[in-house]
Formats: C-alpha cells, structure tokens, sequence
C-alpha cells in the first residue's frame, strides 16, 4: 500500500510560513496584496476566486478584486493592469485565463510586471525559470510540486526523475526546476515509443500528459514516488488523473491523488509568491 501525498498537509505548511512571513512584513509596514483581475462571470473563475480570497485572508495577505464585462476592449483591460504594475501597494497580480476570445491573451499576460507575476504566465517568468534567474515567478502548478516532494521530505538531488508531459505550463518548467535541484530529468509524453520503459526506471514520475490514465500498472515499479497533475473527467463525470490511481497505489511507494493532491496545493504556492513579492520591497 503506497503513501497518500495529501496536497493539504503541503498546503498547511507553506500557509502557515507565508503567514508567518506577512506578519513580518506588516511590523516593517509592508502589507501584502494580491489584485485579482477578472473579465467576466465564469463560475470557474469565481470558485477559484472564492478559494484564493479565503486562503488569503487566513494567511494574512490583503486582496482586491477587479472586474471588468466580458466585452471590454483590450485598451481598458491593458489600462487597468498597467495601474496595478505601478501601484506600489500591489505585491503580486492574479489575471484569470482564458480570456475571451477578443482579447490577445499573449500580449495582456506580458503586460504584467514580472515581479507581480504571482502567477509565472509571463514571457519573462519564464525566462526566470529557464536560466536559473530571479525574475518573475514558476508557474504555480509545477511550483506545487516541488513543494509537495520537499515537504514529504523525499530527495530529488541525482535522482532520475522522469515527467511524461511536455506544456509550457507544467512538464518543460518543472523539468528546468527538477534539474535545478540536481535530479537526472527525462521529459516524456503521449508520442514516446515504449513509455513503460523509460518510467519504470525512474524514481520519481510525474505525470502531466492531460490524459487519463496514461500512467498505469505496466508502467510502474515497487520504490517510485507519483505525482499527479492531470485533471480530467472520466465518463461518468468524476473528476480523475492522468494515473490509474486504483493499478499503481497497490505497487508505488507514494502517490498523490486527484482531487486533493497538487490542486490542493497550487493556492498556496500563488499567495506564498506575493509574499515574497513584498518581501522584495524591503531596502527598496
């Protein structure tokens, strides 16, 4: 029987060190904030609203909410992110994707300032992630990651760590991430010829592919950690991952689990980088 990697144990703990770092900040009269821009009225985008809103206030940082109507012209929308980007009271901006059609999404997202770029969607975040500089943030999804296998307390440094999965979102950041930490790194994906072989020799798998089941008992070993970051619905409309959970759970040593594995944990990662955002305005 593996290991369940709950994503809320990961989420308590980063929470309560983002906490204890707002309540730093505030004695040096430094409050963090988080500005939310929103375009419309999705009920996607107002759950997760809901949830970023509630973990804030928990962890102590300040939040403003914008919105503006789904048709809104692109200048208003650019107008209103470039007051943020010069709000000095504004740490870290949240811009909810996709946008309507209408909009040029690229252009929009690179508009935000990096060192506001709670969320790592711009160009220049990116760069961050790619050279090992200080700029901008990781995407928080592979950020979630890394943050659930350190806080589980399972080592990355030369161990083969192999992701199947290859987005600009999740697999290629998390593979410059992984590497970072010194782990040997193999990305994978749907096309990879005998994908069994090259995950069966890894210590860890993470799975990233946007397909269910993609990773199932064939494709594992005793020993291995699985993390699971897909997120689709099966035909009877529950949510579930890219891993077979019920094939592999039997053989691993740990999995996370979908829901309440990395999901669980994405929030956290977000507030903990306005955090640090702030943090960055001291000396300043």
């Amino acid at each position: 029987m593996a290991k369940i990697l709950y994503g809320s144990e990961t989420a308590k703990a980063l929470d309560e060190k983002t906490a204890e770092l707002c309540t730093g900040l505030k004695a040096q009269g430094i409050e963090p904030c988080l500005a939310i821009v929103r375009v419309g009225e999705k009920e996607a985008d107002l759950a997760y609203e809901r949830g970023v809103l509630k973990r804030a206030e928990k962890t102590g940082i300040r939040t403003k909410v914008l919105v503006l109507p789904e048709d809104c012209p692109e200048s208003s929308l650019l107008s209103e992110i470039d007051k943020l980007n010069k709000d000095r009271k504004v740490h870290g901006i949240l811009l909810f994707r996709p946008l309507p059609k209408h909009l040029n999404e690229a252009k929009i997202m690179n508009s935000i300032l990096p060192e506001k770029d709670a969320d790592g969607v711009t160009d220049a975040s990116a760069v961050g992630v790619y050279t090992g500089r200080e700029i901008g943030f990781p995407p928080c999804t592979p950020d979630a990651v890394m943050k659930i296998l350190e806080h589980s307390g399972y080592e990355t440094k030369g161990r083969r760590a192999v992701i199947v999965g290859r987005s600009l979102v999740v697999g290629k950041p998390l593979a410059m991430m992984l590497l970072k930490k010194d782990a040997t790194v193999t990305v994978c994906h749907t096309k990879t010829i005998n994908l069994a072989s090259v995950t069966k020799e890894a210590d860890i798998v993470i799975a990233a592919a946007g397909h269910p089941k993609t990773i199932c008992a064939e494709h594992v070993r005793s020993g291995q950690i699985l993390i699971d970051v897909g997120i689709n619905t099966d035909s009877e409309g529950k949510l579930t991952g890219d891993i077979s959970f019920e094939e592999v759970e039997p053989i691993v040593e740990a999995i996370t689990p979908v829901p309440r594995g990395v999901g669980a944990v994405t929030v956290s990662v977000l507030l903990s980088h306005v955090a640090q955002a702030a943090e960055k305005e001291i000396g300043k």
